[in-house]
């Protein structure tokens, strides 16, 4: 015998002034979670209610409709929607959509409050993250989607870096073949064929830490913090057509530079030209290199030059400044601590000496003729030229 089928059938819709609902005591939703009420009231504000509240007629002792409404399922759009009456924003008369269901004894209204919660399939991030790409394609800046899901910029900028990567690494993260974390390290490199070849090398192994993937992917990189590029600069490296890999999701210290044979060739350019600049002193010979050995100047005799003369200016400053150090520290002599602008004063200070202590010194024209001079990158980046040096074929 065949069975009758169930006819589906949809519960009215209509407008009811909101002065007109009232929250149902069978909302199941008792504990803040998920965008706050705040937010949501803001965004109603900007967009309009996207989904109608589920609302039921109120009867009194007799079963008579008082033309009130409760509100069952729908709780958090209700009181965004109180939040924006009181705030003057929205009218008390304001027609709200809604869907009433008839009273139904089999069941319950927590039922339907319930079901609507739990039923409802939650977005995957993957959805949102190419949401806010389709976005940005379509003019909306970082900023302005933020601004609009009340959200940080940084948060924008870093879903947006998600969106980014490889369509087959986002198609295995859309399969669960991926965790969040491993398509994060991922972002690191732009360029999709490599990510592929990291994963393709991975993804059977037992372990696919996010720290391997980063080293893997930046293996062939310069870091930011490489006195190499300390040296020439990372805006001049950009600037030469050069790429920066970030990392937006934890501490880079800069991040690495792609092109090392770009790199390397900037370094050497800029020591060149320093060479040139150095050689018009008139000294016999110049070796150039990022670094020298530690023997570099074994059997090589130092001349030791006459320190310059301070002007008269300089001379003013050094005093100003060893007057200021000693002030300081007789200020703060019986401190147990220094406050911290008073420390870092004091380290300025003493920089600032300490770079006319190590001043240039004045060589003799003869020295000057048959020695040399060395020039190459200190381990903080800064340039090291350091002159006078007499072979020993040299010697007069």
């Amino acid at each position: 015998m065949a069975t009758a089928a169930q006819k589906i059938v949809l519960s009215s819709s209509r407008d009811i002034p909101f002065n007109k609902l009232v929250l149902s005591q069978s909302n199941v939703r008792r504990v803040k979670a998920g965008v706050s009420i705040e937010d949501l009231a803001a965004s109603i504000a900007r967009r309009g209610l996207i989904q109608s509240l589920s609302v039921v007629p109120v009867a009194d002792a007799d079963g008579n409709e008082t033309g009130m409404f409760e509100v069952p399922a729908g709780g958090r759009r209700f009181r965004a929607l109180e939040m924006l009456v009181k705030q003057k924003r929205l009218a008390k008369i304001a027609p709200v959509p809604c869907i009433v269901r008839e009273r139904d004894s089999a069941i319950l209204a927590e039922e339907v409050s319930l079901a609507e919660n739990i039923e409802r399939a939650p977005l995957h991030p993957l959805d949102q993250y190419r949401a806010f790409q389709d976005m940005r394609d379509k003019g909306m800046s970082e900023e302005e989607i933020a601004a609009a899901f009340f959200l940080p910029a940084q948060v924008v900028k870093q879903r947006l870096r998600l969106a980014s990567a490889s369509p087959a690494l986002l198609d295995v993260y859309a399969e669960d073949g991926m965790t969040l974390e491993q398509l994060m390290a991922f972002t690191v490199s732009h360029d999709h064929a490599r990510q592929e070849q990291v994963w393709d090398a991975i993804k059977d192994a037992w372990s696919k830490e996010p720290y391997q993937i980063r080293r893997m992917l930046t293996e062939t990189t310069v870091r930011a913090s490489d006195k190499r590029a300390v040296f020439v600069g990372v805006e001049a490296y950009e600037a030469a057509g050069g790429v920066t890999m970030r990392d937006l999701f934890q501490s880079d210290d800069g991040g690495w530079l792609q092109d090392a044979g770009l790199l390397d060739r900037l370094v050497a350019e800029k020591l060149k030209a320093t060479a040139e600049t150095i050689a018009a002193e008139g000294w016999k010979w110049i070796e150039v290199a990022v670094s020298f050995p530690y023997d570099a100047t074994r059997g090589l005799r130092e001349l030791q030059g006459e320190p310059l003369d301070l002007s008269a200016e300089e001379q003013a400053t050094v005093e100003a400044l060893n007057a200021e150090y000693q002030k300081l520290e007789a200020d703060y002599e019986g401190a147990d601590e220094l406050p911290d602008e008073v420390d870092q004063r004091l380290g300025e200070i003493e920089t600032a000496l300490a770079a006319f202590e190590t001043r240039p010194v004045r060589f003799e024209a003869d020295d000057i003729a048959r020695a040399g001079v060395f020039i190459s990158v200190a381990h903080d980046g800064s340039l090291d030229i350091d002159r006078g040096y007499v072979r020993a074929e040299d010697e007069a």
